[in-house]
């Protein structure tokens, strides 16, 4: 049982910065993915009676679509290009996979030094 749990161990991916970066990259892309999607056939419903248009961009004003705008939009387009900043340095400057993790930490710093401020202007401005 040890020596099942050694091997285990060894072929296991162990994560850490590199694999946090790959999942949150791949989930806030899914995420912008989605809204475009949304997005896309909200306009496609322009072709039918206004009634059924309105209705959908009723959600775009409601609460909970003002918050999704700024807690999933926003920060997932942000991350995701800042992350993608990060695979083109590492993918195209020699050495740079070296210094992915601080990288990664770097970018971390970026992300809420321009998140944080700009989220609130636009949640004072959305509720305001």
């Amino acid at each position: 049982m040890a020596a099942m749990a050694r091997i285990f161990r060894g072929v296991t991916y162990r994560g850490r910065e590199g694999q946090t970066a790959w999942m949150l990259h791949r989930v806030t892309g899914v995420g912008v993915f989605l809204f475009l999607a949304f997005h896309i056939i909200n306009i496609f419903l322009m072709a039918f009676p206004s009634h059924i248009f309105n209705s959908v961009l009723v959600f775009y004003h409601s609460v909970l679509g003002k918050l999704l705008i700024v807690f999933g939009l926003y920060l997932g387009v942000l991350y995701h290009a800042l992350n993608g900043v990060r695979v083109i340095l590492v993918d195209f400057v020699p050495g740079a996979s070296r210094y992915q993790a601080p990288m990664w930490r770097i970018q971390v710093v970026i992300f809420l030094a321009a998140y944080v401020p700009s989220a609130a202007i636009m949640l004072s401005r959305m509720f305001g």
